[in-house]
């Protein structure tokens, strides 16, 4: 983390009713309004409102579904504050509906390779979060192989980022997300948090959504609804090592730990 750095946190309101965490908690109007803006309160830096689950084995839902989940409650928020929202989506048509309504970043595990999804977000002139993904998710935790999960995944940023630019988008406004859980092993998630900063040192803002996934079920051996703590560790690992934006689903003991976490560096840098 350079000096100064502050690092954002992005709490996650999943508008749909099979997400693995938070599944049907948001699913209707006022829930995911009343959660988001319960996330300003707490602190969040962004809001990432996403109306496609993308767990494992996932089911794909239709445009008019998506957008009928998720623009209702944009133009909801953005009556009531002015906290930025990031749509998470994969689909062109949701992407350009969104911004108009009002989100500023377009964040798609896809990496905008689905069709029209490159147009769209080059068009929108608003960031981008690029994520890497093995498969789909319905398949990606079938069999994930990787013979130096680092470098391919670094690769794979490089053709992306290369479209991108080909497209018009400029190279301040792509982030990237190495994609803890979509298509990888526990050893191929903690390998990549390990050596989060080769993502870093791209040169591009690295997003990081390690929150309550099963990579932390499976070191700390609790169910689903006590990962909080260890999903807390992952996300303070993850700023440590220099992620700019956290996406979380526990905003206020995250930015708990980035209060610690920055006070200790500020002690760094002036000591």
């Amino acid at each position: 983390m350079q000096k100064n750095a502050f690092p954002q946190i992005m709490g996650i309101v999943n508008v749909t009713p099979d997400s693995f965490s938070d599944g049907g908690k948001h699913f209707h109007l006022e829930d995911a309004v009343k959660a988001a803006l319960k996330m300003v309160e707490q602190g969040a830096d962004w809001l990432d409102i996403g109306g496609e689950s993308t767990r494992p084995g996932a089911q794909e839902v239709s445009v008019q579904e998506e957008l009928d989940r998720v623009i209702p409650v944009i133009n909801a928020i953005k009556t009531k504050t002015n906290v930025p929202i990031s749509i998470d989506t994969s689909k062109a048509t949701v992407m350009r509906e969104a911004v108009t309504a009002g989100a500023s970043m377009i964040n798609d595990v896809f990496a905008l390779q689905k069709e029209g999804a490159l147009e769209a977000a080059a068009d929108a002139g608003v960031p981008v979060c690029l994520m890497h993904m093995q498969g789909t998710p319905k398949t990606m935790q079938n069999n994930p192989v990787y013979t130096n999960i680092i470098k391919e995944v670094l690769v794979f940023f490089e053709r992306r980022i290369e479209k991108c630019l080909q497209a018009g988008m400029d190279r301040k406004n792509i982030i990237l997300d190495p994609g803890f859980g979509f298509g990888k092993t526990l050893e191929h998630n903690y390998e990549m948090l390990c050596k989060l900063n080769y993502f870093v040192d791209s040169g591009h803002q690295i997003l990081t959504g390690l929150s309550r996934k099963s990579m932390i079920a499976k070191v700390v051996k609790n169910d689903q609804d006590c990962r909080l703590a260890g999903s807390i560790a992952a996300a303070t690992l993850a700023m440590n090592a220099g992620a700019h934006i956290i996406r979380v689903h526990d905003v206020p003991e995250t930015v708990d730990a980035r209060s610690v976490l920055c006070a200790m560096k500020a002690t760094q840098f002036n000591g």
